[in-house]
């Protein structure tokens, strides 16, 4: 992977302020039994991931993330979480672009998300799952993991897990590829 460039570094940065302040400002909406969220953070790392690479979509994950937990500390745990849950759907849709030996805009069809999206969703419920039971949901709540999967069923975790990846990525792809805004991409068509 080449070093990002100046106009790449920019709008990382545009990205990650935007996905920060919608976490800050608590934008989605939070499952009053479960205390689960379902929210927009993750839609900016999507669209720097089909507008400029992998490479930019890190980089605005990771800085996102790390503005979340300077600003708002009691919310680095949901940094984390977010993190952890999300990476799984970028590495799957690079993945994907390598096997296929195109760029993102083969995203363009959004049959092409199919493969890519299942993949990346069944290994985010599979990281997901455990790392909620053993480490989230005792420090959040102060259960411990044995009365965490009895009051909380793993289906659960995956169907809000499921519902957040399909939300992050339909909303950057409508925004990208049918609100035109890959017409400003980097990537070669």
């Amino acid at each position: 992977m080449k070093a990002l460039n100046t106009r790449q570094i920019a709008l990382s940065g545009v990205l990650a302020a935007f996905s920060a302040v919608t976490q800050l400002v608590h934008l989605g909406y939070q499952s009053p039994q479960w205390g689960m969220w379902i929210d927009v953070v993750a839609v900016s790392w999507f669209l720097a991931f089909f507008l400029m690479g992998f490479k930019p979509s890190l980089l605005v994950a990771l800085i996102s993330g790390l503005v979340i937990t300077l600003f708002s500390p009691d919310t680095w745990l949901g940094a984390v979480m977010k993190l952890l849950a999300t990476s799984p759907l970028l590495i799957s849709l690079y993945l994907w672009t390598i096997i296929r030996k195109k760029n993102n805009n083969i995203y363009m069809n959004i049959t092409s998300l199919i493969f890519p999206l299942l993949a990346g969703l069944i290994i985010r419920s599979i990281i997901i799952i455990p790392v909620n039971y053993y480490f989230a949901i005792p420090i959040w709540t102060g259960m411990t993991s044995s009365q965490a999967i009895l009051a909380i069923p793993w289906y659960i975790i995956a169907l809000f897990n499921t519902v957040q990846g399909i939300l992050d990525i339909t909303l950057a792809w409508i925004m990208v590829f049918r609100f035109r805004l890959n017409k400003f991409s980097e990537l070669e068509t």
